[in-house]
């Protein structure tokens, strides 16, 4: 199971101290904030892509390659990559290029965002939100499996012979999530390829997060992928933690009350009760993590929302610190009892190895007379 963080990139002020972060600062933030989250011993750091105010996460490939030149085990992966935003090209070569320059160690999660005015800005219609999620994430697919594409969709203009470059390191994609929080149709899509599914379960009560999960389980194994407890699953969730409850209580009140996505609505203790946010001790995070299992099965990833709201970085690196000491609980609660045919997590060497081991996916230039190519002859 691997556990980390994902941050969204907002840039919020700080309503204790009325200090409003530049975007400077919350970029190397989040660089910061990645760091540190591989030196408690976390096996995954996510960041977002948002392309409006107040978000900075508008380049998630170069904060993701800035970040694995600095850090050498963490896995880089993405909290959305915009599969109905981006030209489905541009995501296979410059996730592509990302997969070559840290060896493997990223994946990344797609998502159809939720920001309506985002959406004509590149020439999109929201409305069109998932049927530019299908079409989109269908020739992605194929840009990275098929050497040469001839495509002719809806939405961008047609591909006549295209080979995106470069093409897979060992010849095996990166592994794909797929987000969403109530989009069925977003489960049925990760089922139906056999990739990941990731419930952000944040907002919204257990009982809807169970509903998703089984609706994937369920088709993951109807596809022929596996049995329906082999399917992928990963979940999002936000703590705050202190060494007593009362004072994570008291610190984070006014966070919670100012923060632009649910401030000014539920109360903290009405909120907490809907949804996964714990805000407590580390005793109460370990085991309020450990009871999602209860109504989502053994699952394989999961992910923590905690610098959001304005909170300062050292707050945020304190946050991590006691989740670094939470990790060897929470990795034991959650190997205890999972049965020996549930996957692991996916990673590249992973991937690799259930491929058979790497393959050359150079691509040699054909000699149209002889038949041979530039291999061909380096080899003779």
């Amino acid at each position: 199971m691997q556990f980390g963080i994902f941050t969204v990139g907002d840039v919020t002020t700080d309503p204790t101290t009325g200090r409003t972060p530049s975007e400077h600062e919350r970029i190397k933030a989040q660089v910061e904030i990645a760091k540190k989250a591989e030196e408690v011993g976390l096996d995954v750091v996510a960041v977002g892509q948002h392309h409006n105010p107040p978000f900075v996460a508008s380049s998630p490939t170069t904060t993701m390659a800035y970040i694995a030149a600095q850090t050498e085990r963490i896995i880089l992966s993405t909290s959305t990559t915009l599969i109905t935003t981006t030209d489905p090209v541009r995501i296979a070569e410059d996730y592509g290029t990302l997969q070559h320059l840290t060896d493997g160690r990223m994946d990344l999660m797609l998502g159809r965002g939720n920001t309506g005015p985002v959406y004509p800005w590149f020439g999109k219609d929201i409305r069109e939100g998932i049927n530019l999620a299908v079409e989109n994430y269908a020739l992605l697919h194929r840009l990275w499996r098929e050497d040469v594409v001839d495509w002719q969709g809806r939405f961008r203009t047609p591909l006549q012979s295209f080979t995106a470059t470069p093409r897979p390191l060992d010849g095996v994609p990166p592994f794909v999530w797929h987000g969403s929080i109530r989009s069925p149709e977003v489960a049925e899509q990760a089922a139906y390829y056999g990739d990941g599914f990731f419930s952000n379960h944040i907002f919204w009560p257990a009982s809807h997060t169970r509903q998703m999960v089984a609706l994937y389980r369920r088709r993951f194994e109807h596809y022929g992928h596996g049995t329906a407890d082999q399917a992928i699953v990963g979940l999002g969730g936000q703590f705050f933690m202190r060494r007593n409850s009362q004072d994570a209580v008291a610190e984070f009140r006014r966070y919670f009350d100012n923060a632009p996505v649910y401030g000014h609505g539920p109360s903290l203790e009405d909120f907490a009760a809907q949804t996964p946010l714990t805000v407590g001790s580390p005793q109460e995070v370990l085991e309020r993590t450990l009871a999602f299992r209860e109504y989502v099965g053994d699952y394989q990833r999961q992910l923590f929302l905690i610098d959001h709201a304005g909170l300062p970085l050292k707050t945020v690196l304190e946050q991590l610190d006691l989740l670094g000491e939470l990790l060897p609980d929470l990795r034991a609660g959650f190997a205890e009892g999972r049965p020996a045919h549930v996957p692991d997590a996916p990673t590249h060497a992973s991937l690799v190895a259930a491929a058979g081991g790497p393959h050359d996916t150079t691509l040699h230039a054909v000699d149209d007379v002889t038949g041979t190519t530039d291999r061909d002859e380096v080899s003779a």
